[in-house]
């Protein structure tokens, strides 16, 4: 039971760390600010009201434009949130342009519309500015023109555009998931986004944080010769299962503390983004997938001697972790898609896929008991595989060994 002292040493050696005691107060932090902060600053009113011009080459847009806006969009204070300056009345024709883009230099306008006199028909608006990036104004302006020349047309044939507004009232449509035993829940995208993205960036998360731990331990104990000392008074497998259980629990540990957090925040928040027959599922494919990868660390890990080769083979596994998030709306529209359902039977993809399409629409069952088991074994797989390899990659020094060498130590007896 000697790998239980090496878990043992592994686990207390880390938690005691000034890394990874800020890391469990830091990332938690970094991760609320990223997810937070872009909306509330997007959300954010203006501060002032902002002038824009516009270059009306119709003569019957821009006094509409003018009173629709001033009634939707107010500053927190009561003030205007936009001024339309009429850039026509300025200068001559042909000068306007020339004039816009100096009142633009000058700070005097924020930008300009320009509105052709063959908008009705064509429906083409231009907007000049320094930072045409600020969406808000584009949006909100293109919108209102859009109101103001849906409403000429239909007053030129004759229709009342109040009266059509009335018939057109939007229509809000609940979206209620629906159980195999007949309960439902009310779950949108975002709810659904949410439950599946969280629990794949704890995978991540936790295989990048206990993989990076695995491999720079093992590197160090290599550069400092201090392997040959431990594997005195333990064998490599022990001191292998040992590793990978001492840092599982120091990765499940910052997971558990980043699960209390966010199940604090999500009960404050009124948010019910979980089901517990999903959690449960996939906390077994977050658990197998974990010890897949780890085994996989170990393996490509090992044979490192360097720092930068650690960091390379760390971020080369991660790319695989990375992969299940860019797919995951395509995934979220057709879970039982056969692209869907292959990757899902490819250990690399497995958990990331199945915890995905567990929260969206529970899989059948077969498949549900055939992957887990098609996960385990490869995972058993891997860590005999690994074993094999640690035994003697730890002690080799110098050039990394070739994918053939590899090969060869595995099938060493």
């Amino acid at each position: 039971m000697k790998y239980l002292d090496v878990a043992r040493w592994e686990f207390i050696e880390k938690v005691k760390s000034k890394a990874f005691i800020i890391s469990l107060v830091l990332m938690p932090v970094i991760m609320i600010v990223f997810g937070v902060l872009p909306g509330l600053l997007a959300s954010k009113p203006d501060e002032k009201t902002i002038t824009v011009g516009i270059i009306d080459e119709t003569g019957q847009i821009l006094k509409p434009l003018a009173a629709k806006l001033d009634q939707k969009y107010k500053l927190p204070d009561g003030r205007p949130n936009y001024i339309v300056r009429d850039l026509k009345e300025d200068r001559a024709p042909e000068d306007v342009k020339a004039h816009a883009t100096r009142l633009i230099s000058d700070k005097l306008i924020e930008g300009y519309f320009t509105i052709p006199s063959s908008v009705y028909d064509s429906g083409k608006v231009e907007y000049r500015a320094e930072n045409v990036g600020n969406i808000r104004i584009s949006e909100r302006f293109s919108r209102t023109i859009e109101e103001v020349i849906v409403e000429h047309r239909l007053t030129g044939r004759g229709l009342d555009p109040a009266e059509i507004k009335k018939l057109m009232a939007n229509i809000d449509v609940r979206a209620l998931k629906v159980s195999e035993r007949g309960g439902e829940k009310e779950s949108g995208f975002m709810e659904t986004f949410a439950s599946a993205y969280i629990v794949i960036m704890m995978l991540m998360f936790l295989v990048m944080t206990s993989g990076q731990l695995l491999i720079r331990s093992v590197v160090e104990e290599k550069s400092n010769r201090v392997i040959e000392v431990l594997l005195s008074s333990c064998s490599a497998r022990d001191l292998m299962i040992g590793k990978i259980l001492g840092l599982s629990g120091l990765g499940i540990l910052q997971m558990m503390v980043w699960g209390v957090i966010g199940l604090g925040l999500a009960m404050k928040s009124g948010a019910n983004v979980f089901e517990m027959e999903s959690v449960l599922i996939s906390v077994l494919y977050v658990i197998l997938g974990y010890f897949f990868y780890s085994a996989i660390f170990v393996a490509a890990g090992s044979p490192v001697t360097t720092e930068q080769e650690a960091q390379q083979i760390t971020s080369y596994v991660s790319l695989i972790l990375v992969f299940p998030i860019v797919l995951m709306v395509p995934a979220m529209q057709n879970p039982d898609s056969s692209l869907i359902k292959i990757l899902s039977f490819i250990p690399l993809l497995t958990p990331a896929f199945m915890v995905l399409r567990v929260s969206i629409q529970m899989p059948p069952l077969w498949e549900i008991l055939t992957t887990l088991g098609l996960l385990l074994a490869s995972a058993v797989f891997m860590m005999w595989a690994a074993g094999k390899i640690f035994r003697i990659a730890i002690l080799v020094y110098g050039k990394r060994p070739s994918i053939g060498e590899l090969i060869r130590w595995v099938r060493t007896p």
